[in-house]
């Protein structure tokens, strides 16, 4: 049995004593994870943010099988292979994103969520490993007996949530992301084949709640993060336009077939061509274009892809309204009179949109509280501090991006 220790900076010395887990985790589909950031631009707004999804799925692991530990104790029955099944679907739960994963949605892998993308490359994976997967896929597809299992995977109160949000914290020093994920953990039981928390538990649970809200905004929403995605779909969208009008860009392989070919779900099935170029495909890719096409002769996407190395990033606004259309107008006549632009070409210079958040929703898995008298109540009745009303609320904010001049 190969016994490997690795020292986690959130979490401390994480154990893998499993040749299954260690065999998993050399799999090149997660070691890929290595070579992708977990927030992908936001390093432009907190330089230390330079974590992996790596290291993201290896604290999700490890704190999955704390959960589990603490369910067994409390009386759960849990077998061997569905400790083991629980521990793959969470590091293999991300496995379908690509660098800079929405941005990749929005651009270049357009026709297919990443979650169907995860979900094809697991059936891959089992292949290879000769069915031993199929728990965990059972697992991540919510079609395991046991649901409290997929609960832990994917919920309001998932493992996902309890590292990315203690980890982004630390790694990007906002402080109020910091969550007791020991103590919620420690919390947990099970009712009814449902995820509970004890009653005692309730104050670190309101913590968990505000402390996403907080994150949402101070961190994942940030304007000049976004303004940085903004440009990096604009910049990116300018290049397969360019490709499929027979510019040969500079590109790796495996970017180069998603600049040229608009693909499908089909491509990606049975280990299809497009899921070996998705596979091969991580930052570096996208970095190593942009330097070069940095000194390309289109005027876009050489300002684009100068202003993506060179941190010359859009300028965002953020607003109630969206932004009048004369406003909108002028800005592109601008553009096009400094670079000599026609309408279609200005308007890479330019992104509007509209976003929406809410931070718990009652529609979704609930957090529910278990109380000594074996009473539920849902967080948002058992609370006396959140206002519930505000956090599930959908926030709703208008965007516009433009390129500095």
């Amino acid at each position: 049995m190969k016994r490997k220790i690795i020292n986690d900076p959130v979490f401390g010395f994480i154990n893998i004593n499993n040749d299954f887990l260690y065999n998993l985790i050399q799999h090149p589909y997660l070691q890929r994870f290595n070579r992708i950031r977990q927030l992908g631009l936001a390093a432009f707004v907190y330089p230390g943010a330079q974590h992996t999804r790596f290291h993201h799925s290896i604290g999700a692991m490890f704190l999955m099988n704390e959960a589990l530990k603490t369910l067994k104790e409390k009386g759960q029955e849990i077998s061997p292979d569905e400790l083991d099944g629980a521990m793959a679907a969470i590091l293999m739960h991300d496995i379908g994103h690509g660098p800079f994963s929405h941005v990749l949605e929005d651009t270049l892998v357009t026709n297919i969520y990443h979650e169907e993308i995860s979900l094809l490359m697991m059936h891959q994976m089992n292949k290879e490993f000769d069915g031993a997967l199929q728990t965990a896929i059972d697992i991540f597809t919510d079609n395991h007996p046991k649901k409290f299992l997929h609960q832990l995977v994917s919920s309001q109160l998932d493992v996902d949530r309890l590292d990315y949000l203690r980890r982004d914290s630390f790694f990007t020093g906002v402080v109020e992301g910091n969550i007791g994920s020991a103590r919620i953990i420690k919390m947990l039981d099970v009712k009814d084949d449902k995820l509970v928390i004890e009653s005692k538990g309730i104050n670190s649970i309101e913590n968990f709640l505000m402390s996403r809200r907080l994150m949402y905004w101070q961190v994942y929403l940030h304007k000049t993060a976004m303004a940085a995605e903004k440009m990096l779909v604009n910049t990116l969208s300018r290049a397969k336009e360019l490709s499929n009008n027979g510019d040969k860009l500079f590109a790796s392989p495996a970017l180069s077939y998603f600049l040229n070919t608009d693909t499908t779900l089909e491509d990606f099935s049975n280990n299809g061509i497009a899921i070996q170029h998705f596979a091969n495909l991580d930052d570096n890719d996208i970095w190593s274009s942009l330097k070069v096409w940095a000194s390309h002769k289109d005027t876009v996407l050489s300002v684009l892809s100068e202003g993506m190395v060179n941190r010359k990033l859009f300028k965002m606004e953020i607003t109630d309204k969206k932004k009048p259309e004369d406003k909108i107008e002028q800005i592109l006549e601008n553009f096009k009179k400094k670079f000599d632009l026609n309408e279609k070409e200005a308007s890479y210079f330019i992104s509007s949109d509209v976003f929406t958040t809410d931070m718990y929703s009652e529609k979704d898995d609930s957090i529910d509280i278990l109380y000594k008298n074996g009473r539920i109540k849902n967080i948002s009745e058992a609370s006396d501090m959140l206002n519930i009303e505000l956090l599930s609320k959908k926030v709703v904010k208008h965007y516009f991006a433009y390129l500095r001049t």
